[in-house]
Order: C-alpha cells, then structure tokens, then sequence
C-alpha cells in the first residue's frame, strides 16, 4: 500500500476542528523552504512554542511540528518569506477555515495594522496565496491564470467553483446527487459527494452498502443507511470525538508486533521500524488490515506521520552511511555568513549615529535655532499642531530652519530634520549637545554589540574547523574507496544517486553573475551599478577583457585573464571561443533579453582601453566608464541561458552560455526570453530539477528557486522547449 503523502477533506475538517485551540498565538518568525514548505514560528501562551508547517508540493500538508523537528533555518529569507514577515511580526492567530469541503485552508493573522489571510491550496499543483483582510493578493508561490479563476499579485483571490459538502448537505440534496449518477455507489460517493476514494469506501463498509452497487440498483434503504453514516461521521467532526491512528504496513509488522487489539504502541523500536501509510482523525473500517498506533491529537498523529514517513523514503543504508558532513559544514557556514552580515550592520549603524552626531555639529546655528523655536512654542503651551502648522508656513517663506524639518511627532516629543540628505530625529526637549551625546551613546551602544557577535563567529568558526576535521578523518578512514568513488567520478549517475553529499563553497565572485568559459576562463557581470562600478574600479586587471552590449542597460562584463589571487602578466592569450561564450553572457544578462529580443551587438575591448575618467566636459554615471580606442564588435550575438546543476568538484547551480555550461552540469535547462517573470520561471526550473534527481532532497539543498534566479536574466523567461 503507497503512503499518503496529501491531507483529504476529512483530514482538514479535522485538523480545522483542533488548530482552533491555538487562536490567540502570536506570530514571531516566517520561513520558506525551496519554494513548497512555508514555517510559521508562533507562541501560544498555554503551550509556548508551536511551529505550523504548510507544504504545497508533492507532498501537500499543514499541521504543528513539534519543535526538535522543525528544520534549520535557510540562511537568506527569500522575498516571500519577508513579506510575511512585515505582514505576521506580532499578530495574532485569529483562526483558520475550511473552504467549504475543498482541500484549501484559510489562516487569519490580526494586528493593529490590519487583516492578513495565508490561503493553502492543497490540490492540484499546490499553492499558497497571502492576502489582505479584502482579499486582495499580495504575493503568492505560484500565479494562476486559467478561464474559471485567477490568482496573481495584485487581484482578488478566488476560491476554486463550490462544490457539494458531504458534511452539511441536506438529505433531499443528497438524494438528487446521488440519482443524478451514472455509476456505482462507492464512485457516486467520492466524486458527486466529494469524498475521495478512502472516505467513499469506508462510508459504504459503515452503512452496510455494497461498494459496486450499481447507483439504479441502489433502494431507499441504502440510501438511508449512507445519509446515517455520512451524518455520524459528520457529527464526529463537529464535535472532536476523535480516536487519531497511524497505520502501519501491516505485512512489514507481522513479525515482533507488541500493539495491543485497540493499536496502542508498547514501543518506540517497533513504532519506528514500520513503515507508515497512512494517518486518520479516528480508527477507520477499511484499514482493519493495517496495525494501527492511537495519538492522543490529529495533530500529533500528523506530526510523527510525516516526520517518519520522511524517514522511510530517505531509507540509508546501514552498511554505507556516513554522518552528513556537508549538511553539518553548511549550517555552520550559513550561521556564519548571517553572523558576518549581523556585524557589518553593526558597523554601519554605528558610523551611521557617529556620522549623524557629526553632522549635528558642523550644522550647530541651524539645528540650535530649530530646537529652541520648538522649546520656547512648548514654554508658551501651543499645541504640536501649531507648531507643525508655523514650520510650514516657515518653508512657504524660504527660511532656512523650516525647511529642514520634516517631521513633527507631538506623541512621542520628537523633531525630524533633513541635513545633507540626512534624517535625524532630535528629542526635542534636549538641546543640541544633548542629542549629539544620544547618538554617540547609541553608536556606543551598537559597537559593543559588534563586540559580542565578534566572540559569537569565533564560537561557530571552532564548530566549523571541528566539523571539517572529523570529515577529513572519516574520509581518510576510507581513503581507498573515496579514491575509488574519485576514479569512477566521471561515470557516476548522478542523477540516480539515492543521496549525494553537499559539498559546498562560497567563492569569492559568487555575489556577482559569473560563470567559468569551456576553457577555463572566469567571467564576471554586475548586477547593478554598484557592482559594475567596484569591477572596473577593484577587479579588473591588466590582460583582462572588458565587454559591454550596444543596448542601454547591461552588466560590466569582465573576462578575466587571470585570478585576482594571481600575478597577473598581460600575456595570456584568450580563446575566442571564450571571448564568444562571454560576448552571449553580456547580451544574455542585458536589456536585450528583458525587452524580448534574441539577439544584440556587443562590443570588446583591452583592460587597460578602460577609465573611469570622463573627457572634458562629459560626465559619467555610477557603474559608467569611458573607452578610448577602437572596439571589437560581436554584431548580432545570439541570447542564451543554460541553468544546471553540478556535482563535481562542488555541488550548486551554475548558468551561463549553454556550450560553458552543459559540459559542467549533470543536467541543464535551457531558457529563452518568455512570459514568466523571473521568480514564476525560476520556481519551474526548480521542479523540472528535482525530478530529474533520485534524491529531491539534494536539489532542495543546493538548488533552491532563490538560488536558481540568482543564474537568470532580468525580465520574463520561458523553458525552451516549452
């Protein structure tokens, strides 16, 4: 018997019936994982910690996890997962509902500011939509637009047409249903009346009703007895009597089986040697075959069903496992890639309060001047009000004063001022010298949280080192099958592999677009005018080429003769072959593609044809550069996009130039400019990836959509062949 790896109707009019009794919980914290498993970290004030999971893809489910099992946290929150953030920080669970009997959840989030919806399709190919309290969507996983509805950012959400609800439909309802039928009974139930297969056959057993029963053949009476068993199981539901089960293969746990007749568990060891199948709200008929393991809540029942059922499809092999090495180096990693970012947010903010203190100084007359208007209005008693009223009558009349304020906040005491481009809030009860000690204190403040971070990556930097030495140990251990493994590298199905090891590295180019040509050669692009202005300013060395479309709005592209690491001589000849697949780089990652063209003309040049010092006169903007010099041009250079995944030496996504690429991936993806914007097309990557590879687990890891839109050109893009 397959495992259930998707909640039923019955399943989540449960599960609503439960989740209802952590109404009141406040949100802390949102996650999203790949682009299917949303996490919502809460706190209910009974229980303290609860963490819901709601996962859309090929497994569809929503219930609490118990939090030892929750996973790590991805180390960048992509752009969803912020939102919710913005959205759900302190709001309170307000409840959840059933769409009439369809499998879609709506979870209702309440704060000051307004009504958040997180709507979970649990059909189909899945979807989560979050919505404002009218309904309106803010941003959702996956865009619909079919003839019957639409769900896209920006419109009203629709629900799917309705259809019967076995749960409340009346009798003479009920009746017409099941006489407007062409089929046989247990058919007519899970398709006319909704209720899937498993539930269609087990209100049959219950009612005492032939499942084959052919819908003309079926009398009053067996219609009596169905409508009885529908309205049990119905009042079941409404009233919470649940008996949950987990169902177990019962062939795989003839053997030791310890559970008594009423499928209570005597043991951890046989309840994890088993594989699950199934889990319900209450003991079911049809499943009498199975052993059956008693929950005290659905929700726990789904919590352990799923968490081992996760086990059971990982199945390792006992004589070839290994500790996951690169998992564990990779949190590590993570961690510290956050710890690094937290401290130079510390610095930033700190030089940024000096900065402002600074400021306050070398403007003394002017910010003196407007705090004691502020001080001498409030001495007189007017109101804020007025005060706010007499600064803008003050700009209308050009002083000076006046307009720098931009902000008068009565609630609170505080001015806001504008200084060369600078806003700071002065407390305006204080004076000058007062606010400047406020803002050197805070700078104070944040440096000495710098301090502690400081100590705290040194902490994980030991863990790391520590990981990596006992991985080089167990490899050295095993030293002749890993150089046997390394032989057969070349050969290796990976695509097949049951589990593949991470194995990770952050170079140092990896911010900007790159990729590495046939030959070898490093090819970086900018991703904005900052980083096209730091690799004309920073990175690009004599022997290097400088290529550049003819369209407005395209990447520095710089292929590199050597690495920045390395002496760089200026004699290194490059291929042209490289010099071609960079030239498709350049014209791929540039406006060229985002207007839907798919072809544009490229021009070469030196390294050292390139300034950043304008003629006179002229003017260059950030992320410009003048050429002096005759160009090369590659006239009519054909777009292309080539996404993959590589095992070998290291495990991540790569894209560029599908001849660079396709010879370095395990497998690859071509695009074209399309209709799909850039976060659509790079979840639908994503998923033609993961069933390409035995272990989807693998390509969750390293392949995530975020990662994969990292490798994609700007604007709409299609899969080629689609």
């Amino acid at each position: 018997m397959d495992p259930k790896r998707e909640l039923t109707s019955v399943d989540l009019a449960a599960l609503v019936r439960e989740l209802g009794a952590y109404e009141g919980a406040k949100v802390d914290k949102a996650y999203l994982y790949g682009d299917d498993l949303l996490r919502l970290k809460m706190r209910d004030f009974d229980r303290g910690r609860m963490e819901l999971v709601c996962e859309v893809g090929e497994t569809k489910r929503a219930h609490t996890v118990d939090p030892t099992r929750v996973p790590d946290a991805p180390g960048r929150p992509p752009q969803f997962a912020m939102m919710l953030r913005n959205r759900l920080s302190g709001a309170d669970f307000a409840g959840v509902e059933q769409f009439e009997f369809d499998r879609i959840l709506e979870f209702v989030f309440e704060r000051e500011d307004g009504t958040t919806r997180i709507i979970v399709e649990l059909f189909g190919q899945g979807n989560i939509a979050v919505t404002d309290g009218e309904y309106e969507v803010i941003d959702c996983l996956e865009t619909v637009r079919l003839k019957s509805r639409t769900v896209v950012p920006g419109s009203r959400y629709e629900f799917p047409d309705s259809r019967t609800n076995p749960l409340t439909v009346s009798r003479e309802a009920f009746d017409l249903e099941m006489e407007d039928s062409d089929t046989d009974v247990v058919r007519t139930l899970a398709t006319q009346l909704n209720f899937g297969g498993l539930y269609a056959e087990e209100v049959c057993t219950r009612a005492g009703v032939e499942k084959a029963l052919d819908i003309d053949d079926a009398t009053d009476d067996d219609y009596d007895a169905i409508y009885e068993a529908i309205e049990r199981l119905a009042l079941d539901i409404r009233n919470g009597n649940f008996e949950p089960r987990v169902y177990v293969d019962a062939e795989e746990s003839a053997e030791g089986d310890n559970e008594n007749e009423d499928g209570d568990d005597n043991g951890g060891d046989e309840r994890s040697a088993n594989r699950v199948v199934d889990a319900t709200p209450f003991p079911l008929e049809e499943h009498a075959a199975l052993a059956g393991e008693a929950y005290d809540s659905f929700l726990t029942a789904l919590d352990d069903y799923f968490f081992r059922l996760e086990l059971d499809d990982e199945e390792p092999d006992p004589t070839t496992q290994r500790p996951d090495f690169g998992e564990e180096i990779a949190k590590y990693e993570r961690i510290i890639e956050q710890q690094e970012g937290a401290i130079e947010g510390f610095e930033q903010q700190a030089e940024a309060q000096r900065e402002r203190a600074e400021l306050l100084y070398a403007n003394y007359d002017l910010v003196d001047e407007i705090l004691s208007t502020v001080q001498t209005q409030r001495e007189q008693d007017r109101p804020w009000e007025e005060i706010e009223e007499r600064f803008e009558e003050g700009k209308s009349r050009g002083i000076e004063a006046a307009e720098a304020v931009v902000g008068v906040d009565g609630s609170e005491g505080t001015i806001t001022v504008d200084i060369d481009g600078e806003r700071i809030e002065l407390l305006a009860r204080d004076g000058l010298e007062q606010n400047a000690d406020r803002l050197y204190t805070e700078a104070k403040q944040i440096a000495e949280k710098k301090e502690g971070a400081l100590a705290a990556i040194e902490d994980t930097r030991e863990d790391l080192a520590d990981a990596k030495r006992r991985r080089d140990e167990w490899e050295a251990d095993d030293g002749d099958a890993d150089d046997e493994a390394d032989d057969d590298g070349a050969d290796r199905d990976w695509l097949a592999e049951p589990s593949i090891p991470i194995r990770e590295n952050e170079p140092w180019f990896d911010r900007f677009r790159w990729f590495h040509t046939s030959d070898d050669f490093l090819v970086i692009g900018g991703r904005n005018a900052d980083q096209n202005e730091e690799l004309v300013k920073k990175y690009l060395e004599r022997g290097d080429k400088v290529l550049h479309t003819q369209a407005h709005g395209g990447p520095v592209t710089v292929l590199k003769a050597t690495d920045p690491s390395e002496a760089s001589s200026g004699d290194v000849e490059i291929p042209d072959s490289s010099i071609e697949e960079a030239a498709q780089f350049a014209v791929s990652y540039s406006s060229v593609w985002k207007d839907g063209r798919y072809a544009g003309d490229v021009y070469v040049v030196d390294s050292d044809q390139v300034t950043k010092t304008p003629e006179s006169g002229e003017y260059l903007e950030k992320g410009g550069f003048a050429v002096r010099g005759d160009r090369t041009y590659h006239e009519s250079t054909p777009v292309g996009v080539t996404v993959g995944i590589q095992c070998e030496p290291y495990t991540r996504v790569i894209g560029g130039p599908p001849s660079a690429i396709e010879e370095r991936a395990v497998t690859t993806i071509d695009i074209e400019p399309g209709r799909y914007a850039q976060a659509d097309a790079a979840k639908r990557l994503y998923r033609r990836l993961r069933e390409r590879f035995e272990d989807e687990s693998f390509v969750r890891k390293i392949a995530s959509p975020d990662k994969i839109q990292h490798f994609m050109p700007p604007g709409g893009s299609r899969i080629a062949e689609e």
